[in-house]
């Protein structure tokens, strides 16, 4: 079932970001098609764990090779140009959106000119930022699949409303709960240390005082999330004989997603887990803005090649170069910092437009 078409009061910046996301045919289950979506939205985290425990150990992942006078490994090279390729790709949504560009002019000029005059001028809100973007990230990660699953209910006839603040709670859980709770909370964390060189040591021990209290949080995630999970259960049973119908599709993305987070954030080392996580977002995001933008690039262009080789090669472009940036380049730093801010605060209020119908 498509979204359902808005009243005629709406204005047209408010509704075209929703058509945007109306790809499939009226009565399909999926968002764009059944190939597209499977390798690009339901596959990705099984795949992206695949390749992850395929890799370990191997000189792909292990050795360091040198690239413009930086040590990086294949895997990290290419995991981190993916990571920042997929965020600056949420520009082709704001700024390369005519109707949402024109909606939000004061959040897509000012505020990034001066997001990047803070961070250069305080070293205490560049520590303060990282962290920040630290965190939004894995908040931004949960919410993501939080949207597709919810689009997935839609097309499957369900009402918008129905179980959705259940569904956004059980994806952060499923994401944030195995960071809290597992292996790689330390390196999480980690990014409060910083602090201690501006002058906030009280910021900087934050990692210590995490691991100190790590079983209390591991045990507070099981018991909180085992009693959510019961709740969920509860709630669908409930919702199910109201005439609420299961989609297959939403319930794999959210089995398959749970799995590959448990599993790398959980007890994987530190690199494996950021590799698997950041490789099924990144692929997932890219493929939603270019089915979403896409058709306005292929309008502009008149042909679907250039379109895509414009849209892939300008953000692996700025992808590898902000992977191989000299950190020591300050002002270049900051910039890759703030199009990490403005990726999910952006991405965030793009999706809120279809809110109601997702």
């Amino acid at each position: 079932m498509g979204l359902p078409q808005p009243a005629p009061a709406e204005t047209g910046t408010e509704t075209e970001p929703v058509r945007a996301l109306h790809l499939a045919p009226s009565r399909s289950l999926y968002i764009v098609g059944p190939v597209y979506d499977w390798i690009f939205f339901l596959l990705p985290p099984l795949l992206a764990l695949g390749l992850g425990i395929a890799i370990s150990g191997t000189a792909f992942s292990d050795a360091s090779v040198r690239f413009f006078g930086r040590e990086k490994t294949w895997a990290g090279l290419m995991v981190g140009s993916l990571i920042h390729a997929h965020l600056v790709a949420v520009f082709f949504r704001s700024h390369g959106n005519p109707t949402v560009f024109r909606r939000y002019p004061l959040r897509f000029v000012l505020v990034p000119v001066l997001a990047w005059a803070a961070i250069r001028g305080s070293a205490v809100v560049a520590v303060a930022a990282t962290v920040l973007a630290t965190f939004w990230d894995v908040w931004h990660s949960g919410a993501q699949t939080f949207g597709l699953a919810r689009i997935y209910d839609r097309n499957r006839g369900n009402p918008p409303e129905a179980g959705r603040r259940l569904d956004f709670w059980l994806n952060q859980l499923l994401y944030a709960g195995p960071i809290l709770a597992g292996a790689t909370m330390l390196d999480h964390f980690s990014s409060f240390e910083p602090f201690k060189g501006v002058g906030l040591p009280w910021l900087a021990s934050v990692p210590a005082r995490m691991t100190a209290t790590h079983r209390a949080w591991t045990l507070g995630v099981l018991t909180v999330g085992g009693a959510f999970l019961v709740v969920y259960a509860v709630a669908s049973v409930r919702l199910a004989r109201k005439g609420y119908r299961p989609s297959f599709h939403k319930v794999f993305l959210l089995v398959t997603t749970g799995a590959c987070s448990l599993y790398s954030w959980g007890f994987d080392t530190w690199g494996e887990a950021f590799f698997i996580m950041n490789l099924l977002h990144a692929v997932q995001y890219l493929a939603l803005v270019w089915a979403t933008e896409g058709v306005r690039l292929r309008e502009r262009l008149r042909r679907r090649g250039p379109a895509l080789a414009l849209f892939l090669g300008t953000v692996f472009a700025y992808g590898v170069g902000a992977e191989l940036l000299d950190p020591d380049l300050e002002g270049l730093w900051a910039c890759t910092l703030v199009v990490s801010l403005m990726h999910f605060w952006y991405d965030g209020f793009i999706w809120s437009v279809t809110r109601k119908h997702v």
